[in-house]
């Protein structure tokens, strides 16, 4: 078990907020957005590379910016309901994260969507499993994986051929790429660098 530090015994909260804003700004918000937003952006976006530059830049401050607030707010108020009821309940995480994510995460914009969709698809998986550790759903007796596996790719799919506009545009880009630029042959360099190219002949 993990013991809090002297600087935790003797200060508490007051130094794990600004320690949390931190971490999540530049060790984990940065970290995580910024190898993603330079491969999707160098792959799939048009435009110059001063452009790309300031997308990448954008998308990386932008989500470590609300990941900072976001467990800021979250920590803040978690500490605010523990002193105010003098214990820690249940609840009171759902209600701090319900009034961190309405405040940070509540503007619909490509990088909160991206985040939405993340935590949606641990959340339902998470539940499913808490489901049939609490004894709501029987435990299965084969692996269900593969059934989901399937379902998921085959709904998926078929958003993308008959439904297109419905998908989130990073999954539009990347399964566009992946399943109708592959169509297009223009020579060897295809299977070297890059299939997809702008120019028009």
């Amino acid at each position: 078990v993990r013991r809090p530090g002297l600087l935790w015994c003797r200060f508490g909260r007051g130094v794990s907020l600004p320690r949390t804003r931190r971490w999540g700004f530049n060790c984990y918000g940065a970290k995580i957005r910024g190898p993603h937003a330079l491969v999707m952006t160098f792959l799939f976006k048009s435009g110059s590379l001063r452009e790309k530059l300031k997308s990448i830049a954008q998308a990386t401050y932008t989500h470590s910016r609300n990941l900072a607030y976001f467990v800021s707010t979250y920590k803040g108020l978690m500490a605010l309901q523990s002193r105010l009821q003098g214990k820690k309940i249940p609840f009171h995480s759902f209600f701090a994260a319900c009034i961190g994510g309405w405040l940070v995460f509540g503007e619909n914009n490509p990088i909160n969507s991206q985040i939405i969709m993340y935590l949606l698809s641990r959340i339902l998986f998470g539940l499913s499993r808490l489901a049939v550790e609490k004894g709501y759903v029987p435990q299965p007796k084969q692996d269900p994986f593969p059934l989901v596996a399937a379902l998921i790719w085959g709904t998926v799919l078929w958003l993308f051929e008959y439904h297109r506009q419905t998908l989130q545009p990073s999954l539009q880009s990347s399964m566009t790429y992946l399943y109708d630029d592959s169509n297009v042959w223009h020579d060897i360099s295809d299977f070297l660098i890059y299939n997809k190219r702008t120019d028009s002949k």
